[in-house]
């Protein structure tokens, strides 16, 4: 089995090397990422390195983000029992002083399931519309599927977008 945010990373891999959409290969059986993960992306040259965080670390993650110029917060769009902690846990990193000028990408991951609500229905529900306008940071919203790869090349257009030259 593999870690879902750990499956996300190697997709977004995989979408570098092939920027004309080949096949992504059959997805895998996925569980919530549990620990951290390091994962080394190569942009235009450039290296980014991305540590990912289990949503179980909620409580450490501060620790990790001194020297952070991007933040990816990924949300399950298929786990309604999860938003509220979810909208929590994002307006507690966006409340981190170390992370005030980071830019930040909140991925609604899952669209391909038919039980994922809708981009709109997620933004209502975070109240996104409130967070942005508050937030000292640039906030872009995104939904993808990581299994089908749909909407993986925005995320790294975005983080292309987002990396000091």
């Amino acid at each position: 089995m593999r870690i879902d945010r750990d499956f996300y990373f190697d997709r977004l891999e995989i979408q570098l090397c092939q920027r004309d959409g080949a096949d992504l290969g059959e997805p895998p059986v996925t569980l919530p990422t549990v620990g951290t993960n390091l994962t080394d992306l190569t942009l235009r040259k450039r290296r980014v390195t991305v540590r990912e965080l289990g949503g179980c670390m909620g409580p450490i993650w501060p620790s990790y983000f001194k020297d952070c110029t991007s933040v990816i917060f990924m949300v399950d769009s298929a786990n309604i029992t999860q938003v509220s902690s979810s909208c929590i846990q994002l307006l507690s990193v966006l409340a981190a002083e170390p992370l005030q000028t980071a830019s930040v990408l909140v991925l609604f991951n899952k669209r391909d399931l038919p039980c994922t609500m809708s981009l709109g229905e997620m933004k209502s529900l975070f109240r996104m519309d409130d967070i942005i306008a508050s937030a000292p940071q640039s906030i872009t919203t995104l939904e993808l599927s990581a299994r089908s790869g749909e909407g993986l090349q925005e995320v790294l257009n975005w983080l292309d977008s987002t990396q000091p030259d």
